[in-house]
């Protein structure tokens, strides 16, 4: 005869459904089989960045702005803050803390000890220490060991228009041991002078500071803004192949008449994405990501004046997320001309 069939209450069934993990925890974590890293096992078609910049709880500048356009873009990134403050230092007051280099060498360290230290590249902006750029620098190292065609594209944050944001040392550090292992820079005017101890004041001067720059190490320079003459434009330089002259552009940007937070995070950001999807056409990838920036920024100036705020009187802070299907899917509307 065969027996009734007996339904457990619903709660007993998730007990019984549970407890193979429960006596799995129970007898200690070594029980438990880690699971696999997804974007080691199964990495994106792009790649896996490690982002060392700022970070600021309100606002975009640095990590802020450069995490969300590159994960929009379809990479994994993992960031580092190097500070970690309240707002951005162009208000009256900040708050927070500042990573030192050993504080850095710890989370390579953990990153290392779980076999988490591959990645395709490394991204660095804002350091405001020769310490923590030293550092920098031996994590350059140990990301090449585990994968030797990591790409290192660097932001050099040295300063602007004429003025120094950072201690005098750490401007021979970046031009005698940053730029010789950089696979890209990204500098402006000035830092490329700093870089470079070229005075620029002609295109034809922006194209020799970039030779000197690949003559000592990246095969990618983008200067991201050069004012020459009231116009302002980005200079782009990619040597493909070494002893070869390399293939230089330029790109004329509309000038907008207020100053922004962070948009020189996002460009070298976007730079490192759109290069990479077109490896081999840095012009293409200059006029995506030059495209993008100014979307961001014609709506952040926008949305100011819609707000009754005069774009002038302050800086401004990018507006990001609203701004994310022209990062995805930027229109081209500034164009790159070769020079012959």
């Amino acid at each position: 005869m065969k027996q009734p069939l007996v339904l457990l209450p619903r709660r007993l069934h998730i007990g019984l459904r549970t407890s193979p993990s429960y006596s799995a925890r129970s007898s200690g974590r070594s029980a438990m089989t880690p699971p696999p890293i997804l974007s080691l096992v199964l990495p994106s078609e792009t790649g896996r960045v490690l982002s060392i910049q700022s970070h600021t709880v309100q606002g975009y500048v640095g990590n802020k702005s450069a995490v969300f356009p590159l994960q929009l873009l379809g990479y994994d990134v993992d960031p580092i803050n190097s500070v970690q403050f309240s707002n951005h230092t162009g208000y009256p007051t900040f708050k927070g803390h500042v990573l030192n280099g050993q504080q850095l060498c710890d989370l390579i360290e953990g990153l290392s000890e779980n076999h988490l230290l591959y990645y395709t590249h490394l991204l660095t902006g804002y350091i405001g220490s020769v310490s923590f750029l030293e550092m920098v620098l031996q994590v350059v190292e140990r990301l090449r060991v585990v994968n030797p065609g990591l790409l290192y594209v660097c932001d050099p944050v040295m300063g602007d228009e004429g003025k120094l944001y950072v201690a005098p040392d750490l401007v021979s550090v970046y031009r005698e041991k940053v730029v010789p292992v950089a696979s890209m820079l990204t500098p402006n005017h000035f830092e490329i002078e700093l870089l470079t101890g070229l005075r620029i004041t002609s295109e034809s001067d922006g194209l020799k500071a970039c030779n000197i720059l690949h003559a000592a190490g990246p095969s990618k320079v983008v200067i991201t803004s050069l004012s020459i003459k009231e116009k302002v434009f980005l200079i782009g330089s990619h040597r493909k192949v070494k002893g070869q002259s390399p293939q230089q552009f330029k790109i004329v940007i509309p000038k907008i008449p207020a100053y922004f937070t962070g948009s020189g995070d996002l460009m070298t950001a976007l730079l490192l994405g759109w290069s990479n999807i077109y490896p081999d056409n840095l012009e293409k990838a200059s006029e995506l990501a030059v495209s993008s920036l100014q979307a961001v920024l014609q709506r952040t100036l926008a949305d100011y004046t819609t707000a009754g705020f005069d774009p002038q009187s302050s800086s401004l802070e990018i507006r990001l997320v609203q701004s994310q299907d022209d990062i995805r899917n930027p229109e081209i509307k500034l164009k790159a001309e070769s020079y012959t």
